[in-house]
Protein backbone atom coordinates (compact mmCIF):
# COMPACT_ATOMS: atom_id res chain seq x y z
CA UNK A 1 0.00 0.00 0.00
CA UNK A 2 1.22 3.41 -0.67
CA UNK A 3 0.52 6.69 0.91
CA UNK A 4 1.69 9.59 -0.93
CA UNK A 5 1.23 13.21 1.37
CA UNK A 6 0.85 15.10 -2.03
CA UNK A 7 -2.25 13.22 -3.08
CA UNK A 8 -4.08 12.82 0.58
CA UNK A 9 -4.70 14.84 3.47
CA UNK A 10 -5.05 13.78 6.80
CA UNK A 11 -7.62 15.92 7.50
CA UNK A 12 -10.02 14.29 4.69
CA UNK A 13 -8.46 10.93 5.23
CA UNK A 14 -7.45 10.31 8.90
CA UNK A 15 -5.44 7.41 9.26
CA UNK A 16 -3.13 6.10 12.33
CA UNK A 17 -0.54 3.31 12.91
CA UNK A 18 -1.94 1.46 15.71
CA UNK A 19 1.07 -1.48 15.89
CA UNK A 20 1.93 -0.09 19.32
CA UNK A 21 -1.56 -0.89 20.41
CA UNK A 22 -1.68 -3.84 18.25
CA UNK A 23 -1.59 -7.38 19.68
CA UNK A 24 0.58 -8.45 16.73
CA UNK A 25 2.97 -5.70 16.38
CA UNK A 26 5.22 -7.04 13.83
CA UNK A 27 1.96 -7.09 11.22
CA UNK A 28 2.53 -2.92 11.62
CA UNK A 29 -1.51 -2.55 10.79
CA UNK A 30 -2.46 0.82 10.08
CA UNK A 31 -6.06 2.06 10.44
CA UNK A 32 -8.37 4.42 7.74
CA UNK A 33 -11.30 5.97 8.54
CA UNK A 34 -14.33 4.65 6.94
CA UNK A 35 -14.97 6.58 4.30
CA UNK A 36 -11.48 5.93 2.39
CA UNK A 37 -11.33 5.67 -0.54
CA UNK A 38 -8.15 2.98 -2.55
CA UNK A 39 -6.89 3.62 -5.94
CA UNK A 40 -5.99 -0.35 -7.44
CA UNK A 41 -2.76 0.14 -8.79
CA UNK A 42 -1.93 -3.63 -9.41
CA UNK A 43 -2.85 -6.82 -8.50
CA UNK A 44 -0.29 -10.15 -9.34
CA UNK A 45 -0.04 -13.47 -7.97
CA UNK A 46 1.97 -14.04 -4.83
CA UNK A 47 5.62 -15.36 -5.82
CA UNK A 48 5.39 -18.13 -2.89
CA UNK A 49 1.51 -19.49 -3.65
CA UNK A 50 0.10 -18.40 -7.11
CA UNK A 51 -3.40 -18.82 -5.89
CA UNK A 52 -3.21 -15.81 -3.51
CA UNK A 53 -2.87 -12.78 -5.24
CA UNK A 54 -1.74 -9.56 -3.96
CA UNK A 55 -3.13 -6.36 -4.64
CA UNK A 56 -1.57 -3.08 -4.72
CA UNK A 57 -3.65 -0.05 -3.70
CA UNK A 58 -2.58 3.58 -3.06
CA UNK A 59 -4.90 5.64 -0.87
CA UNK A 60 -7.15 9.01 -2.61
CA UNK A 61 -9.72 11.39 -1.74
CA UNK A 62 -12.28 13.77 -3.17
CA UNK A 63 -8.89 16.01 -4.43
CA UNK A 64 -8.32 13.42 -6.94
CA UNK A 65 -10.02 15.02 -10.03
CA UNK A 66 -11.16 11.29 -11.58
CA UNK A 67 -12.45 9.91 -7.88
CA UNK A 68 -14.50 13.43 -8.20
CA UNK A 69 -15.95 12.91 -12.02
CA UNK A 70 -17.21 9.46 -10.61
CA UNK A 71 -18.47 10.91 -7.57
CA UNK A 72 -20.11 13.43 -9.47
CA UNK A 73 -22.09 11.14 -12.04
CA UNK A 74 -23.44 8.31 -9.16
CA UNK A 75 -24.95 11.40 -7.78
CA UNK A 76 -26.68 12.19 -10.93
CA UNK A 77 -27.65 8.66 -11.34
CA UNK A 78 -28.70 7.43 -8.26
CA UNK A 79 -31.04 10.22 -6.93
CA UNK A 80 -33.87 10.17 -4.28
CA UNK A 81 -35.13 11.86 -1.06
CA UNK A 82 -33.32 9.41 1.46
CA UNK A 83 -30.15 7.23 1.21
CA UNK A 84 -32.47 4.58 1.77
CA UNK A 85 -34.58 5.68 -1.57
CA UNK A 86 -30.82 6.03 -3.65
CA UNK A 87 -29.25 2.66 -1.95
CA UNK A 88 -32.55 1.11 -3.69
CA UNK A 89 -32.16 2.66 -7.07
CA UNK A 90 -28.30 1.44 -6.75
CA UNK A 91 -29.49 -2.17 -5.98
CA UNK A 92 -31.30 -1.76 -9.14
CA UNK A 93 -28.49 -0.44 -11.49
CA UNK A 94 -26.23 -3.60 -10.29
CA UNK A 95 -28.91 -5.98 -10.63
CA UNK A 96 -29.93 -7.13 -7.14
CA UNK A 97 -33.41 -6.90 -7.25
CA UNK A 98 -34.64 -8.99 -4.67
CA UNK A 99 -32.32 -6.80 -2.41
CA UNK A 100 -34.23 -3.95 -3.71
CA UNK A 101 -37.72 -5.33 -3.34
CA UNK A 102 -37.06 -5.92 -0.05
CA UNK A 103 -36.22 -2.36 0.45
CA UNK A 104 -38.63 -0.35 -1.14
CA UNK A 105 -41.30 -2.79 0.56
CA UNK A 106 -39.95 -1.61 3.94
CA UNK A 107 -39.83 2.23 2.64
CA UNK A 108 -43.58 1.70 1.07
CA UNK A 109 -44.44 0.53 4.82
CA UNK A 110 -43.14 3.81 6.17
CA UNK A 111 -43.72 5.97 3.27
CA UNK A 112 -44.85 9.57 4.52
CA UNK A 113 -46.71 11.49 1.74
CA UNK A 114 -48.25 10.41 -1.59
CA UNK A 115 -45.43 12.09 -3.06
CA UNK A 116 -43.18 9.25 -1.85
CA UNK A 117 -45.39 6.45 -2.49
CA UNK A 118 -45.28 7.71 -6.18
CA UNK A 119 -42.03 7.00 -6.08
CA UNK A 120 -41.74 3.58 -4.28
CA UNK A 121 -44.39 2.23 -6.51
CA UNK A 122 -42.46 3.48 -9.87
CA UNK A 123 -38.95 1.71 -8.44
CA UNK A 124 -41.54 -1.38 -7.43
CA UNK A 125 -42.18 -1.73 -11.03
CA UNK A 126 -38.73 -1.48 -12.27
CA UNK A 127 -38.13 -4.11 -9.58
CA UNK A 128 -40.86 -6.05 -11.54
CA UNK A 129 -39.94 -4.94 -15.08
CA UNK A 130 -35.73 -6.28 -14.62
CA UNK A 131 -37.18 -9.83 -13.27
CA UNK A 132 -39.76 -10.37 -16.18
CA UNK A 133 -42.64 -10.26 -13.91
CA UNK A 134 -44.60 -7.69 -16.67
CA UNK A 135 -48.05 -8.20 -15.34
CA UNK A 136 -47.40 -7.14 -11.89
CA UNK A 137 -45.36 -4.29 -12.98
CA UNK A 138 -48.03 -2.69 -14.69
CA UNK A 139 -50.04 -3.07 -11.39
CA UNK A 140 -47.37 -1.04 -9.79
CA UNK A 141 -47.35 1.61 -12.65
CA UNK A 142 -51.20 1.66 -12.17
CA UNK A 143 -50.80 2.73 -8.68
CA UNK A 144 -48.40 5.27 -9.33
CA UNK A 145 -49.96 7.20 -11.89
CA UNK A 146 -53.62 7.02 -9.92
CA UNK A 147 -51.65 8.57 -6.95
CA UNK A 148 -49.68 11.28 -8.89
CA UNK A 149 -52.69 12.19 -10.55
CA UNK A 150 -54.85 12.76 -7.45
CA UNK A 151 -51.34 14.72 -5.99
CA UNK A 152 -51.21 16.93 -9.21
CA UNK A 153 -53.59 19.39 -8.69
CA UNK A 154 -53.86 22.66 -11.03
CA UNK A 155 -52.81 24.99 -7.84
CA UNK A 156 -49.82 22.12 -7.19
CA UNK A 157 -47.08 25.19 -6.34
CA UNK A 158 -44.82 22.34 -8.24
CA UNK A 159 -46.90 22.82 -11.42
CA UNK A 160 -46.95 26.59 -10.82
CA UNK A 161 -43.27 26.76 -10.59
CA UNK A 162 -42.73 24.26 -13.80
CA UNK A 163 -45.80 26.00 -15.52
CA UNK A 164 -47.29 22.60 -16.94
CA UNK A 165 -50.64 20.48 -16.79
CA UNK A 166 -51.08 18.23 -14.76
CA UNK A 167 -51.48 15.41 -17.80
CA UNK A 168 -47.94 17.35 -19.13
CA UNK A 169 -45.79 16.64 -15.63
CA UNK A 170 -42.35 15.39 -16.83
CA UNK A 171 -42.76 12.59 -14.06
CA UNK A 172 -45.50 11.49 -15.35
CA UNK A 173 -43.91 10.95 -19.11
CA UNK A 174 -41.57 8.18 -17.27
CA UNK A 175 -44.38 6.38 -15.80
CA UNK A 176 -46.31 6.16 -19.39
CA UNK A 177 -42.89 5.06 -21.08
CA UNK A 178 -42.80 2.37 -18.37
CA UNK A 179 -45.88 1.17 -18.97
CA UNK A 180 -45.80 0.80 -22.62
CA UNK A 181 -42.95 -0.83 -22.24
CA UNK A 182 -44.60 -3.30 -20.37
CA UNK A 183 -47.47 -3.43 -22.55
CA UNK A 184 -44.29 -4.13 -25.13
CA UNK A 185 -42.81 -6.81 -22.97
CA UNK A 186 -46.48 -9.10 -22.91
CA UNK A 187 -46.91 -7.89 -27.17
CA UNK A 188 -49.84 -5.61 -26.68
CA UNK A 189 -47.88 -3.12 -29.00
CA UNK A 190 -50.44 -0.88 -29.53
CA UNK A 191 -50.91 0.15 -25.88
CA UNK A 192 -47.23 0.30 -25.87
CA UNK A 193 -47.17 2.70 -29.11
CA UNK A 194 -49.91 4.86 -27.47
CA UNK A 195 -48.19 5.13 -24.09
CA UNK A 196 -45.14 5.82 -25.58
CA UNK A 197 -46.65 8.66 -27.62
CA UNK A 198 -48.08 9.98 -24.67
CA UNK A 199 -44.44 10.06 -22.48
CA UNK A 200 -42.94 11.74 -26.03
CA UNK A 201 -45.47 14.17 -26.56
CA UNK A 202 -44.76 14.94 -22.51
CA UNK A 203 -41.13 15.11 -23.31
CA UNK A 204 -40.60 17.38 -26.43
CA UNK A 205 -42.96 19.58 -25.07
CA UNK A 206 -41.96 20.02 -21.55
CA UNK A 207 -38.16 21.02 -20.67
CA UNK A 208 -37.42 17.15 -19.70
CA UNK A 209 -33.94 16.19 -18.66
CA UNK A 210 -32.75 14.57 -22.24
CA UNK A 211 -31.82 11.44 -21.26
CA UNK A 212 -35.27 10.50 -20.03
CA UNK A 213 -36.44 11.51 -23.85
CA UNK A 214 -33.73 9.06 -25.16
CA UNK A 215 -35.15 6.19 -23.13
CA UNK A 216 -38.79 6.85 -24.44
CA UNK A 217 -37.17 6.90 -27.89
CA UNK A 218 -35.21 3.67 -27.58
CA UNK A 219 -38.49 1.97 -25.82
CA UNK A 220 -40.66 2.92 -29.17
CA UNK A 221 -37.63 1.34 -31.22
CA UNK A 222 -37.86 -1.82 -29.65
CA UNK A 223 -41.34 -1.78 -29.89
CA UNK A 224 -41.47 -1.13 -33.81
CA UNK A 225 -38.49 -3.66 -34.04
CA UNK A 226 -40.94 -6.38 -32.32
CA UNK A 227 -43.29 -5.09 -35.09
CA UNK A 228 -41.14 -5.44 -38.00
CA UNK A 229 -41.03 -2.04 -38.99
CA UNK A 230 -36.79 -2.12 -38.88
CA UNK A 231 -36.60 0.98 -40.51
CA UNK A 232 -38.87 3.43 -37.89
CA UNK A 233 -36.88 1.10 -35.18
CA UNK A 234 -34.00 2.62 -36.40
CA UNK A 235 -34.71 5.83 -36.96
CA UNK A 236 -36.14 5.68 -32.85
CA UNK A 237 -32.60 4.10 -31.98
CA UNK A 238 -30.50 6.62 -34.06
CA UNK A 239 -32.66 9.85 -31.98
CA UNK A 240 -31.84 7.56 -28.77
CA UNK A 241 -28.32 6.67 -28.97
CA UNK A 242 -27.56 10.29 -30.59
CA UNK A 243 -28.78 11.52 -26.58
CA UNK A 244 -26.65 9.57 -25.07
CA UNK A 245 -23.67 9.41 -27.08
CA UNK A 246 -23.89 13.14 -26.58
CA UNK A 247 -24.42 13.25 -22.44
CA UNK A 248 -23.05 10.01 -21.45
CA UNK A 249 -19.36 8.85 -20.53
CA UNK A 250 -18.17 6.20 -23.63
CA UNK A 251 -18.59 3.61 -21.21
CA UNK A 252 -21.51 4.01 -19.17
CA UNK A 253 -24.21 0.91 -19.24
CA UNK A 254 -26.75 3.07 -20.73
CA UNK A 255 -24.72 2.91 -24.14
CA UNK A 256 -24.39 -0.88 -23.80
CA UNK A 257 -28.19 -1.05 -24.00
CA UNK A 258 -28.71 0.62 -26.92
CA UNK A 259 -25.99 -0.68 -28.81
CA UNK A 260 -27.64 -4.00 -27.63
CA UNK A 261 -30.98 -3.20 -28.73
CA UNK A 262 -29.28 -1.88 -32.44
CA UNK A 263 -27.90 -4.97 -33.00
CA UNK A 264 -31.09 -7.02 -32.14
CA UNK A 265 -31.83 -4.53 -35.40
CA UNK A 266 -29.48 -5.51 -37.55
CA UNK A 267 -30.12 -9.24 -36.55
CA UNK A 268 -33.52 -9.31 -37.32
CA UNK A 269 -32.83 -7.70 -40.81
CA UNK A 270 -30.15 -10.80 -40.90
CA UNK A 271 -27.15 -8.04 -41.51
CA UNK A 272 -24.76 -10.26 -39.58
CA UNK A 273 -21.72 -7.89 -40.02
CA UNK A 274 -23.17 -4.92 -38.36
CA UNK A 275 -24.17 -6.01 -35.18
CA UNK A 276 -20.73 -7.34 -34.13
CA UNK A 277 -19.76 -4.27 -33.98
CA UNK A 278 -22.07 -2.98 -31.42
CA UNK A 279 -21.93 -6.39 -29.52
CA UNK A 280 -18.30 -5.87 -29.22
CA UNK A 281 -19.32 -2.31 -27.60
CA UNK A 282 -21.58 -4.06 -25.50
CA UNK A 283 -20.08 -6.64 -24.11
CA UNK A 284 -16.69 -4.32 -23.46
CA UNK A 285 -18.66 -1.92 -21.54
CA UNK A 286 -20.56 -4.59 -19.92
CA UNK A 287 -17.48 -6.69 -18.32
CA UNK A 288 -15.96 -3.32 -17.40
CA UNK A 289 -19.09 -1.68 -15.48
CA UNK A 290 -21.26 -4.34 -14.19
CA UNK A 291 -21.24 -6.98 -12.06
CA UNK A 292 -20.58 -10.81 -13.83
CA UNK A 293 -23.66 -11.90 -12.97
CA UNK A 294 -26.01 -8.72 -14.00
CA UNK A 295 -28.63 -10.47 -16.59
CA UNK A 296 -27.67 -7.36 -19.16
CA UNK A 297 -23.82 -8.72 -19.40
CA UNK A 298 -25.36 -12.32 -19.56
CA UNK A 299 -27.38 -11.41 -22.35
CA UNK A 300 -24.80 -10.00 -24.23
CA UNK A 301 -22.68 -12.84 -23.92
CA UNK A 302 -25.71 -15.28 -25.31
CA UNK A 303 -25.79 -12.60 -27.80
CA UNK A 304 -22.02 -12.16 -28.92
CA UNK A 305 -22.14 -16.05 -29.52
CA UNK A 306 -25.52 -16.36 -31.39
CA UNK A 307 -23.66 -13.48 -33.47
CA UNK A 308 -20.16 -14.83 -34.07
CA UNK A 309 -21.64 -18.55 -35.20
CA UNK A 310 -23.66 -16.91 -37.72
CA UNK A 311 -20.57 -15.45 -39.33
Amino acid sequence: MTIDPSKTSTSITPFAMIDKHSALPQEQEILFTMHSVFRIVEITPTPSNSRLWEVQLTITDERDPQLSTLTNRIKEEVQGPTGWHRMGKLMLKVGHFDQAEQLYDELLKGASDDRERVHIYHQLACVRIDRGEYREATEFLENSLKVHEQILSPNDPELTTIKALPEKHPNLAITHSNKGDVHRLIGDYEKALAFHQKALNIQENVKCNPLECATTYMNLGETYREMTDYTTALTYYQKGLKIREEKLAKTHPDLAVIYHNMLKLYFSTEKYSMPMKYIQQAVEIGQEKLPTTHPHLVEYRETYEKIRKKQ
